[in-house]
């Protein structure tokens, strides 16, 4: 229940394409406190949000952000990396699919990968905006995008970000990258 370095970096990026998400349909993964969901509603977007299905205070906590952001429309569901389930199965079509600091553990980096290559079967035209933060130089996605027929794309920050949210001036210190993940062959990968 705390606004990561990564959700803020997130936040700026959606802020910066905001023409880009005007009436698209975007889903947050692990949304937590929601704040890229959020910046995404606030710039016209049809938002869902979504955390594990198994912490249902996750889960209020992503509703009780909506109602003090005055989001009443903005759609709140359970969806565990992994897990094929009738939240996941109902979700409408997506054009964007955002992940703040989704690849925080090592041990659930595939069950990410599994969700995000599903959605991005099923929204082939779609693409994932996520940012991360690097805990380790052993870790890596690399051959699980590989194993799921992923592209990913680095987005320097420095592109859209003052230096306030990608240098020291974070808590901490941190080094925050961003990445965008589409299918393979898809249009928006090449």
């Amino acid at each position: 229940m705390y606004v990561w370095p990564c959700a803020v970096v997130l936040a700026q990026y959606a802020w910066t394409r905001r023409e880009e998400l005007l009436h698209k349909r975007v889903l947050e993964l692990g949304a937590g406190v929601s704040l890229p969901g959020v910046v995404a509603a606030k710039c016209g977007a049809q938002v869902i949000l979504s955390d594990n299905a198994e912490l249902p205070l996750c889960l209020d906590n992503c509703r009780r952000t909506c109602e003090v952001n005055d989001l009443p429309n903005v759609v709140v569901v359970g969806i565990t990396w992994g897990e094929v389930s009738p939240e996941l199965l109902l979700l409408p079509s997506l054009d964007i699919i955002l992940g703040s600091d989704v690849f925080y553990e090592p041990e659930d980096f595939e069950s990410v990968l599994v969700t995000i290559s599903y959605l991005l079967r099923r929204n082939p035209k779609a693409q994932i905006w996520t940012t991360y933060q690097e805990r380790s130089a052993d870790w890596s996605i690399e051959a699980l995008l590989h194993k799921w027929n992923l592209n990913c794309n680095n987005i320097p920050l420095e592109k859209f970000n003052s230096k306030d949210l990608t240098g020291f001036k974070l808590p901490g210190s941190h080094s925050v990258q961003m990445m965008i993940i589409t299918c393979k062959g898809s249009a928006e990968s090449k």
